[in-house]
C-alpha cells in the first residue's frame, strides 16, 4: 500500500471506527514514545521557575517584542502576522530577517542570569509561500491547488517554502490550513483544498512532510525544514452562514467525519503544532473547549506535540480578556498568541494564575513539557545561532529558478476550463491578441491575501521582483512565436485582433474582510460584464480569463464568454497561465489543462452551500468538472441570467462590517477635493489620513486623523448610485460606532452624498466633543435629520430624491484637527433615534 492509500485509510478509519458519538480514533502517528528524549525534557522542566514557564507559553508579535523582553520575561516563541516585517520595512533581504533572528536566540540562550537557556522559535504564515518576504516565491491559493489532484506538487510546494523560510533564520510554519470549507461565502474558502476531506486529507500530510521532510528519515528536520501547523481545529470551514469566527451548528459525527481528516493525516505524517480555531463548536469557542482540545486531540486522537492558539483567540472565550484567560491554557491551549503591546499584563495575569492554583501546576507542566519536546525534536536545540544555519541569509533562495518553476507548474495544473465553444483555447501564439481587464497586468490581484499585506490589497507590480503578471507571460510567448499582443485598459485597440483575453475577478482579501453574504460576483455589478459584450458586439472571439478565490455565480459573464477558464489566484508566477492557453509555435500542445473544481460550482445566487456530500445536490459544474482540450463543451450558450432582486425592505442594511461591504469603498477627500480609495491598510492626502484598526476582532475599524490643514472627508463610496429611498421613507436611521480619541478643533459633520456638491451634513461637534476620551459609543442619526442637500436634482423633494441617488451612505467631515475610529456602520429600521434631531 502506497503512502496515499495509507493515508486515506486512516481518515476511513476515523470515520467508521466507532459509531458511538464521542469516540475518535486514535491517530496513527509515526513518532514513537522516546524515553531518552523525555527524560531529557523532564530534567529541564524541573530547573525551570514559574516565571520561565509562563514565558514559554507566551507569544508575542515583534512589533511589541524586544530582545530585552525575551530575556526578561524568558518568551519562548514570536510571531510576525500578515504584512508584518522587521522595522516595517517590507524591502528587507534574508540577512535582515536572520539579524533579528539571531537577537531574539541570543537573549533566549542567554543563561547569564542563572534561568535556563531554551531556544526561541519564529513562526509565521506562510499559507502560499512567505508572503512576507520581499521578493519571495507565492504560490497559488489551497483552493487552486486542490485543482491540481497533485500531492506529490504539494510536497515540493512545501519544501521550496521551508528553504525561503530557513533562509530567513525562521522556525515555524502556521500551515497548512486543512479546513474542509462548506459556505463559500466564507473569506476563508481559498485557503482550503477542497470542499471533500479526502483531498483535504492527502494534501495536509503532503505539505507536512514537504516542510517537516519525512518523519524517521535523516530529511527530518534538516536543515531547509521548519515546524508545520496543521489549522485551525476544529470545523472552522462550517460556520453559520460562512462567518469568519462563527458557529459550527453541526453533529459530533459530522464533525469528526468531515472536518477531522485533514488532523489525521497531518498527524499521521509528523506534524507537530495545531492551531486551535477562532470558531465556535454547538456555541462554545474552541480556544477554550477542553473537551476537543483535551480530551479528544491530546487524549482519544493521542496528538503528542504542542496547541497554539490563534492571534488574540484566547480573548474571545467566555470570561477571558486579551490579558487574562486561563480558562484557555486550562482547556488544552498549551502557547496564548498575544499580538498586542499589552501582552505583559497577560504574562503578568498568567503568572498569578499559576501561583494560586487557578491554572494546576500539572497543566502548566503539560504545556511546557508539549513546547520543550517540539524544541527538541525540531533540532532547535541543536541548530544554534539562526546565522549559523547552513540556509541562513541565502537571498539567491528567494524567488530561486527553482521554486518559481514549481510554482508555474502549480499554475499550469490548476487551471480549470468551464467552456470553450468551437475549440477557442488554445489558442495560436501567432495571432493578434488583445489583453483586457483589470488583471491583465495586476500581479497584486494574483497574489491576492497573504501577500505582503495580511489582506493582499495596496499592491503594485513593483512590489513582486521576479514575478510575473499574466500580460507579462502572455507577451513573452506571443513575441516568442512573431505574434501580436496589445494591453488595453478599456478595451480599444489600434488593429482588430483575431482575439480578445479578460482578466477579470475578485480583489484580494483575507479572513473576516473576505466574508460575503452572497455568491453573487461583485454584487451584480456589471463593469465587467460590459467589457466582454463589448469585445463579443465588434464580432471576436472572447476568451474569459476568471481570478478569484470561490465558485461565484457569474451566469451572465458565462454566456457572454466564448471560452472561460479559472485562474484562482494564480501567485507571482503569471506566466504559467500563458503556458496552458497557448499552443506551441509548431501547433502542438506541451501543456494541456488538467485542473478539476475541488468546490462545486452554484447554478444559481440561492445555492449557498453547494457540497458533493449533500442531498439535492444540482450544481451548474460539479465537484472534479474540468473540460479538456478537444472535449465537447455541453455547455449552455443561454444560462438563466435572473439576478435576485434586492431586498431593500430588510430591517438593517449593514454598510460597514468589519470592512466596507460591497459595493462601497473608504475614500478620503482632501482640501483641493483631491480623493482616494482605501485599497490597503492605510491612506492619505493633504488633510486627512485613515488607517486599519482593531475594535473587537483584527482590523475591524478604521482610524481618521484629520491634521488641520483644511477640509477632509472619509466616506463609504460606490461607483454606482443606489437607491436607498425606502430606508428614508419608513424612517430609518444611520447608526455607527465612534471612538473619539481627540475632539474636533472645529466643526465636525456626519454625511450623505450623492456626488460632487451634493452632500447633506447633520453638525456632530457638541457630541464628538462630548464624547472624547469615553471609548467606543453608540451614534445614531436619523435620515429625516439630513437637510436638502442642493437644488442639483431638479426634483420636488430634494431629500427624496438624495436617497434615490446616493453614492456615499456616510461620511465624516471637518476641517479641523480630530482624531477618531468608526466601526459598524448601518441602515436600520428598528432603530430608534431623536427625530427632531436634537441630540445622536
Amino acid at each position: 500500500m502506497n503512502r496515499t492509500s495509507l493515508l486515506l485509510s486512516l481518515v476511513a478509519l476515523a470515520a467508521t471506527a466507532s459509531q458511538a458519538a464521542d469516540s475518535w480514533p486514535k491517530a496513527q502517528s509515526p513518532l514513537k514514545a522516546d524515553p531518552a528524549l523525555e527524560q531529557k525534557i523532564n530534567q529541564l522542566l524541573g530547573k525551570m521557575t514559574a516565571e520561565e514557564k509562563v514565558g514559554q507559553l507566551i507569544q508575542p508579535e515583534i512589533k511589541h517584542l524586544t530582545p530585552a523582553d525575551v530575556r526578561k520575561f524568558h518568551i519562548g516563541s514570536v510571531l510576525n502576522g500578515g504584512g508584518s516585517v522587521p522595522q516595517g520595512i517590507k524591502q528587507h533581504k534574508a540577512s535582515d530577517w536572520v539579524k533579528m533572528a539571531d537577537s531574539y536566540y541570543q537573549a533566549s540562550m542567554d543563561a547569564s542570569d542563572g534561568f535556563a537557556a531554551i531556544p526561541i522559535a519564529w513562526g509565521t504564515d506562510a499559507v502560499h509561500g512567505v508572503g512576507n518576504l520581499y521578493g519571495a516565491t507565492l504560490y497559488p491559493h489551497n483552493i487552486a491547488l486542490g485543482a491540481t489532484r497533485n500531492p506529490e506538487l504539494i510536497r515540493k510546494i512545501g519544501a521550496a517554502t521551508a528553504a525561503e523560510l530557513a533562509a530567513t533564520g525562521l522556525d515555524w510554519n502556521f500551515a497548512p490550513t486543512v479546513a474542509v470549507a462548506q459556505d463559500d461565502r466564507w473569506g476563508r474558502t481559498y485557503e482550503s483544498y477542497a470542499e471533500q476531506p479526502e483531498l483535504v486529507a492527502s494534501y495536509a500530510a503532503a505539505l507536512v512532510e514537504g516542510l517537516q521532510g519525512k518523519a524517521n528519515s535523516i530529511g527530518w528536520f534538516g536543515a531547509g525544514q521548519v515546524i508545520s501547523t496543521a489549522k485551525h481545529f476544529i470545523g472552522d470551514g462550517a460556520t453559520l452562514d460562512g462567518i469568519d469566527r462563527g458557529d459550527a451548528v453541526i453533529g459530533e459525527q459530522q464533525l469528526r467525519e468531515r472536518h477531522a481528516a485533514g488532523y489525521y493525516s497531518a498527524i499521521a505524517a509528523g506534524v507537530q503544532s495545531i492551531m486551535a480555531s477562532f470558531n465556535s463548536w454547538q456555541g462554545e469557542r474552541l480556544h477554550g473547549h477542553r473537551y476537543l482540545l483535551t480530551e479528544v486531540l491530546k487524549n482519544q486522537m493521542a496528538f503528542d506535540g504542542l496547541v497554539i492558539g490563534d492571534w488574540d483567540g484566547h480573548s474571545f472565550v467566555s470570561g477571558c480578556s486579551p490579558v487574562s484567560c486561563p480558562a484557555s491554557i486550562n482547556a488544552g491551549v498549551d502557547i496564548l498568541m498575544a499580538p498586542n503591546a499589552n501582552w505583559k499584563e497577560l504574562y503578568a495575569n498568567t503568572l498569578a494564575q499559576v501561583k494560586s492554583g487557578e491554572i494546576p501546576a500539572a497543566r502548566l507542566d503539560d504545556a511546557v513539557r508539549r513546547i520543550l519536546r517540539v524544541k527538541f525534536r525540531s533540532g532547535l536545540f541543536n541548530k544554534g545561532l539562526p546565522s549559523s544555519r547552513a540556509l541562513a541569509g541565502q537571498q539567491q533562495l528567494i524567488g530561486s529558478a527553482e521554486h518559481r518553476a514549481v510554482a508555474r507548474q502549480a499554475v499550469r495544473e490548476s487551471l480549470v476550463l468551464l467552456k470553450n465553444q468551437g475549440q477557442l483555447l488554445p489558442l495560436a501564439p501567432q495571432a493578434k491578441i488583445l489583453l483586457t481587464g483589470d488583471g491583465a497586468d495586476n500581479i497584486g490581484k494574483q497574489t491576492a491575501g497573504w501577500s505582503l499585506s495580511w489582506q493582499g490589497t495596496g499592491n503594485s507590480n513593483s512590489d513582486f521582483p521576479g514575478a510575473t503578471s499574466i500580460y507579462q507571460g502572455m507577451a513573452a510567448a506571443v513575441t516568442a512565436a512573431g505574434g501580436q499582443i496589445e494591453l488595453s485598459k478599456d478595451a480599444s485597440f489600434k488593429q482588430k485582433p483575431d482575439v480578445a483575453v479578460v482578466v477579470f475577478g475578485e480583489e484580494p482579501y483575507a479572513e473576516m474582510q473576505g466574508d460575503t453574504q452572497n455568491l453573487l460576483y461583485k454584487n451584480g455589478d456589471d463593469t465587467d460584464l460590459k467589457l466582454l459584450k463589448q469585445l463579443k458586439a465588434q464580432g471576436i472571439p472572447v476568451v474569459a480569463l476568471f481570478i478569484t478565490g470561490r465558485p461565484l455565480w457569474l451566469n451572465r459573464e458565462l454566456n457572454a464568454a466564448d471560452a472561460f477558464m479559472v485562474a484562482w489566484q494564480p501567485g507571482t508566477e503569471g506566466a504559467g497561465v500563458a503556458d496552458v492557453i497557448f499552443k506551441a509555435k509548431d501547433g502542438s500542445v506541451p501543456y494541456p489543462v488538467k485542473g478539476k473544481l475541488s468546490f462545486s460550482w452554484p447554478a444559481t445566487v440561492e445555492q449557498l452551500v453547494l457540497n458533493k456530500a449533500d442531498a439535492n445536490y444540482q450544481p451548474l459544474f460539479a465537484y472534479g468538472y474540468g473540460l479538456s482540450y478537444g472535449e465537447q463543451d455541453k455547455l449552455s450558450t443561454a444560462l438563466p441570467e435572473v439576478m435576485p432582486k434586492a431586498k431593500v425592505s430588510q430591517d438593517q442594511l449593514a454598510l460597514f462590517k468589519r470592512r466596507p461591504l460591497a459595493p462601497w469603498q473608504v475614500q478620503v477627500i482632501g482640501s483641493e477635493n483631491n480623493r482616494a480609495l482605501m485599497t490597503g491598510q492605510s491612506i492619505s492626502v493633504d488633510s486627512i489620513s485613515v488607517k486599519a484598526v482593531d475594535y473587537q476582532v483584527q482590523e475591524d475599524a478604521r482610524e481618521v486623523s484629520w491634521n488641520g490643514k483644511g477640509l477632509g472627508a472619509v466616506m463609504l463610496a460606490s461607483q454606482n448610485r443606489q437607491d436607498l429611498s425606502a430606508y428614508w421613507r419608513d424612517g430609518a436611521v444611520l447608526k455607527f460606532k465612534l471612538n473619539v480619541s481627540a475632539a474636533p478643533t472645529a466643526a465636525a459633520f456626519v454625511a450623505i452624498g450623492c456626488g460632487p456638491s451634493c452632500l447633506s451634513k447633520v453638525d456632530i461637534t457638541a457630541e464628538l466633543k462630548q464624547r472624547a476620551g469615553k471609548g467606543w459609543q453608540d451614534f445614531a442619526v436619523a435620515l429625516n435629520c439630513f437637510p436638502d442637500a442642493g437644488s442639483d436634482f431638479g426634483l420636488a423633494q430634494p431629500p427624496a430624491a438624495l436617497f434615490k441617488l446616493v453614492l456615499e451612505p456616510f461620511g465624516l467631515q471637518s476641517s479641523g484637527s480630530l482624531k477618531l475610529s468608526f466601526a459598524d456602520v448601518e441602515l436600520s429600521k428598528t432603530h430608534k433615534a431623536d427625530k427632531n434631531c436634537a441630540a445622536l
